[in-house]
């Protein structure tokens, strides 16, 4: 079915509009989104009331970031169950929808087990979808909680190695409330040490081609009243050089049993630039976003976009008819090709410290972060 659109009360604090819920109106179950590719001109609820609606918004990026899409593809097949649409036919379309985001396969795969273990003990499958939409629920209020302890992880780290506050940190692309069930990953660290009054100065990567820094981590930023400023990406050199930079702190797509990390790309440049000025590049992801069936680097699957994201500008504010590919401003000839990764990969070895709900690895090694992944299962189990 098609998507629907309701527009949220100006006056909404961004805690007070989800990036997603499960809601059910009388005519039957949907997921809400906050439509991530009309801010921050406007916060809009995109109404998703079939798996193929979530499909098509986690490939425009209406909903994104590693830890949402886990959440999400759970009640994407918690919603297939609830309207009684087929359930591995809607978990493998979700799974697949963004293949870097190794947390979106996670979710669906947790519902979709939920789902299949009551029917195959006997169930019906009104019990199934409740399980589904239980294992959703979890998921969802785990990862809340697992961004409040990578906080708190992460701001300890911080204090460890810059003693005294007065924090000047560089991120990337987008990681606060809009891509968690909390208050996120790389920028909940930001924001615990903006509470503390240990954060000088947030700089922002404007993050192309899509902007995600631009347009929600400074948002985002703004409406907590954190002190920032936003660069483009080409810019943060320059910073380095100055001596402007005290730390580097991103999120994660999906982490390889090495250490290795995909994150949104021009991440891998960051950690080289950080490197060579001696600058702390310190990743901040929860457990679901390690892959142990991923080896290394080299064998992640890289998510390759559109060309258009590339040779046009799309500003949510404006509307421009006329050009079919993206509906965007031209920048480009016609016809020109793009290379446009969505991601790339930062070795271990540049990386100084994996912050997680579970604790820090530091220095990143495959069996530090092997033993970390079994420790925090013998405590789950």
């Amino acid at each position: 079915m098609a998507d629907q659109y309701a527009t949220s009360p100006e006056d909404n604090r961004p805690t007070e509009i989800p990036a997603l819920r499960w809601d059910e109106p009388p005519e039957g179950p949907v997921l809400v989104l906050l439509d991530q590719t009309r801010l921050p001109a406007e916060e809009v609820e995109l109404v998703c009331t079939d798996a193929a609606a979530l499909v098509e918004a986690i490939r425009t990026l209406a909903v994104r970031g590693a830890p949402l899409l886990g959440v999400a593809g759970a009640y994407g097949v918690a919603l297939a169950a609830a309207r009684g649409f087929g359930v591995d036919e809607a978990a493998a379309a979700l799974a697949s929808a963004r293949p870097t985001a190794v947390n979106l396969a996670y979710g669906v795969r947790r519902a979709q087990a939920a789902h299949r273990a009551v029917l195959v003990a006997g169930g019906d499958h009104k019990q199934a979808a409740e399980a589904a939409l239980a294992a959703a629920r979890a998921l969802h209020r785990e990862d809340a909680e697992a961004s409040a302890r990578m906080a708190v992880n992460g701001l300890a780290l911080l204090d460890e190695l810059l003693p005294g506050g007065n924090h000047r940190i560089l991120t990337h692309c987008n990681t606060g409330a809009l891509v968690s069930a909390g208050e996120g990953t790389a920028f909940a660290v930001a924001l615990a040490a903006h509470r503390a009054g240990r954060l000088r100065r947030l700089w922002v990567d404007e993050t192309r081609p899509l902007l995600q820094g631009a347009r929600l981590t400074a948002y985002e930023a703004a409406r907590n009243a954190m002190a920032y400023t936003l660069l483009t990406d080409n810019a943060a050199g320059s910073l380095f050089s100055a001596g402007e930079v005290d730390a580097v702190l991103i999120g994660a797509d999906r982490i390889a049993a090495d250490g290795s990390v995909a994150n949104k790309v021009g991440s891998y440049p960051l950690a080289v630039l950080a490197r060579y000025h001696h600058v702390p590049f310190i990743v901040v992801a929860p457990l679901t976003t390690v892959d142990p069936d991923t080896p290394n680097g080299a064998s992640i699957e890289v998510e390759q976009r559109a060309g258009h994201e590339v040779t046009e500008i799309t500003a949510p504010q404006v509307s421009v008819a006329g050009f079919e590919a993206g509906g965007g401003i031209p920048v480009a000839p016609l016809g020109t090709q793009a290379y446009n990764p969505a991601f790339d990969v930062t070795p271990p070895e540049l990386v100084t410290a994996i912050v997680t709900e579970e604790g820090v690895v530091s220095p990143v090694t495959a069996e530090a972060l092997a033993e970390l992944c079994d420790r925090s299962r013998q405590i789950t189990i």
